[in-house]
């Protein structure tokens, strides 16, 4: 099968864009996803997005993990929108479903702000903390002066007994200034650490809020890049979630999946 794509980043989280507003990709295999998004051997993304239709929306969003398993992603929902407009799909405002529920988000001069889902609770685990943003989120804050190989560390909690079975994303937190923080994430799906993560700054950002009450924005800078997370205090989680930053094209191809 010969594909038509385009190639998207998001702060460094890459993706595999491909238009299936008239489902010629439906029959698309895990096998055919893993290898499309191997960086050796395929065109290299940490994950696939397929653009399809779906009524009462202007697009469904179809997520895949590098290893062909499904989640929402941040960026790559906001990936997503930026190719909706270039598609003619959408101009500057976009509803979608995804995995998770249905978003709604806006583009202007490539900045994308997407609407995250309200998070109920962020759950304490010993020192650390847990919540779902979309995808579940394990996250450790650690002192300025302190260093964490994310490899060994993600590694160690999402094999764990307690979260191998379904796996769990990690982030490490350091603070730079009180309304700025530095974040790395170790994905499931891709097992490595991402230049950056949507669904991670966001758990990021509102265990950062829930522990700094009054705040209801941080800045977030990761490996790739800069994004910039808003929400509300509601009750023991938050509500009116915005998650902000570019999405930018890279480039067009053809390639025989």
């Amino acid at each position: 099968m010969e594909l038509i794509f385009s190639k998207y980043q998001g702060t460094g989280n890459d993706f595999i864009m491909l238009d299936n507003m008239n489902g010629q990709f439906n029959g698309l295999s895990i096998s055919q996803i893993q290898f499309l998004c191997d960086r050796k051997r395929g065109i290299g993304a940490d994950g696939l997005i397929k653009l399809s239709k779906e009524k009462g929306v202007d697009f469904l969003v179809e997520y895949y993990n590098s290893d062909g398993s499904q989640s929402f992603c941040g960026n790559g929902a906001r990936c997503s929108v930026a190719f909706a407009k270039s598609l003619g799909i959408i101009d500057a405002k976009a509803k979608f479903n995804a995995i998770d529920g249905v978003h709604e988000a806006t583009i202007e001069n490539g900045i994308v702000r997407l609407e995250m889902l309200p998070v109920d609770s962020i759950q304490k685990v010993n020192s650390d903390y847990w919540l779902h943003t979309g995808s579940p989120h394990y996250v450790r804050i650690i002192g300025e002066n302190d260093s964490i190989d994310i490899l060994d560390f993600g590694k160690s909690i999402r094999y764990s007994d307690t979260y191998k079975k379904d796996g769990v994303n990690v982030n490490i937190i350091k603070e730079i200034n009180s309304d700025t923080i530095h974040v790395q994430t170790y994905e499931r799906g891709v097992e490595d650490e991402t230049l950056s993560c949507g669904t991670g700054v966001t758990a990021c950002a509102l265990v950062w809020m829930d522990l700094n009450a009054g705040t209801d924005k941080v800045n977030i800078k990761t490996k790739g890049g800069e994004l910039t997370v808003e929400a509300v205090k509601s009750g023991e989680g938050f509500s009116s979630i915005w998650l902000s930053g570019p999405a930018k094209h890279v480039f067009d191809g053809r390639v025989d999946g």
